[in-house]
């Protein structure tokens, strides 16, 4: 009975533990960027005893950036969320130091790769859409199988689509099958920043042996190799030592890698060796559902037409959806109202405000056609050159999707054409969406300039 009281008291203070550091991390969302939080800041393993906060790095790396660059707003988070007399310490993570063999040299020993995996990212709670089932597949596949067929695996597509979440997936399903695999999954400014102090301490051997060690190797944002020859060499490297070894490789990228300026090509080609698939934009659909489970892990119920609402006004990534979910819910706890599509519009109204002004029908064409390098003359104008008439189409069609303006108010804007070539435009670009990965890959690069 004593034991039951006493793992119930303990799990009580993890618990509080942890929704603790969650609202520091909000608290430093509002001067750190996302990005920066999410490679250095949230992989941090955080232990509270007493009135100190201890912050555990997996390396020095991670360590001598966190101390340099964020340490200060964390003390500050820390006493304003726990308490003004709160000490912060930071420190590696010495628990997680162990040892293994190198395959290449047996006599060597060196510092076994932690995993970096967050446990909150499963293919259970991943939501699949038509946008993604192909790259859910191959990640589950490339899972579920100690020598797939198809390696490596590169996902790609712009930010907030899944590509993180399918990486931790892949690393936590290997790992719970089998605990003894050396997973290893780290973001390639960790990777660099890594190997550049490797280079300055001369430890460039340890470096490679290191990561020659893993069994699967997860690299997150590969296009921030673009540009480090140095870096390049040695994952090129590094790549064929566990590729020769039929060791899993998967690997992200915000576009196609080929479409990357300043990857070399040669490391482009070993990219290509195995599958590479993209994930597109969640369509409408796939969106109403994201907003509803969302809401269930954030501890409360979404009615339909307040998801079929907010899916409406916003259908850029998955992360803007979850920052409209957060602001309502935060709202609402604040208020005790209740969530409802009255209440929706009324806090979420700025937001979309803002998101309309930005995205208007001009706006639209202007981008549109800056991005396919066309005179907005032209692609207002008459001409009917099939390098003009496809740009014009997207325009047409995203101006019905991110506007409240009619078909007739559109064909107005663009040169007083008829309503009925706005609503043949529209149906064309439904049908080239599906089949088209490129014009896909094209429409999100514009809504993200739209909304950046």
């Amino acid at each position: 009975m004593i034991y039951a009281i006493l793992l119930l008291y303990l799990s009580a203070c993890l618990w509080l533990c942890i929704l603790m550091w969650d609202r520091c991390l909000k608290r430093l969302e509002a001067e750190i960027p996302e990005n920066d939080i999410n490679i250095w800041i949230k992989p941090l393993d955080v232990v509270e005893a007493g009135n100190q906060v201890s912050l555990y790095a997996t390396n020095d790396v991670v360590l001598d950036k966190v101390n340099a660059l964020y340490l200060k707003s964390i003390v500050a988070a820390v006493r304003e969320i726990y308490g003004a007399d709160y000490q912060v310490k930071t420190a590696i993570q010495k628990r997680q130091v162990e040892t293994a063999i190198d395959i290449s040299s047996p006599q060597k020993k060196i510092t076994k790769v932690p995993s970096n995996l967050d446990k909150r990212f499963t293919f259970d709670n991943f939501i699949e859409g038509r946008s993604n089932t192909i790259a859910l597949a191959a990640a589950m596949q490339t899972a579920q199988t100690a020598n797939p067929e198809y390696n490596p695996l590169l996902l790609y597509g712009s930010t907030g689509l899944g590509k993180t979440h399918l990486l931790h997936s892949i690393g936590n399903e290997i790992l719970k099958t089998n605990p003894d695999e050396m997973v290893c999954y780290l973001h390639s400014e960790i990777y660099v920043n890594e190997m550049v102090k490797a280079l300055q301490q001369k430890k460039m051997e340890a470096f490679k042996r290191k990561y020659r060690s893993v069994t699967t190797l997860l690299i997150d944002d590969i296009q921030f190799f673009a540009g480090k020859e140095r870096s390049q060499e040695e994952f090129f490297h590094n790549f064929n030592y566990l590729h020769d070894g039929q060791k899993r490789i998967i690997i992200t990228c915000d576009r196609y890698p080929k479409k990357v300026s300043g990857l070399e090509s040669r490391l482009k080609s070993r990219l290509g060796w195995g599958v590479v698939v993209p994930i597109d934009p969640p369509d409408y659909e796939t969106r109403v559902i994201i907003l509803k489970e969302k809401a269930k892990q954030f501890g409360f119920s979404l009615e339909d037409d307040v998801a079929f609402y907010i899916a409406k006004q916003l259908n850029s990534n998955i992360r803007e959806l979850e920052g409209a979910l957060n602001t309502l819910k935060a709202n609402a706890d604040f208020t005790g109202h209740k969530i409802d599509l009255a209440y929706t519009k009324q806090i979420l109204k700025e937001l979309f405000k803002v998101n309309h002004q930005i995205v208007s029908v001009e706006n639209i064409q202007k981008t549109t056609a800056q991005y396919y390098n066309v005179k907005l003359s032209e692609l207002i104008g008459k001409s009917r050159k099939r390098s003009i008439v496809r740009p014009r189409q997207l325009a047409m069609f995203l101006a019905k999707e991110l506007t409240d303006n009619s078909y007739p108010e559109i064909a107005e804007a663009f040169g007083g054409r008829d309503h009925t070539t706005v609503i043949h435009a529209c149906k064309k670009m439904d049908e080239l969406l599906n089949e088209s990965h490129d014009l896909n890959e094209d429409k999100q690069k514009i809504v993200n300039k739209l909304t950046e």
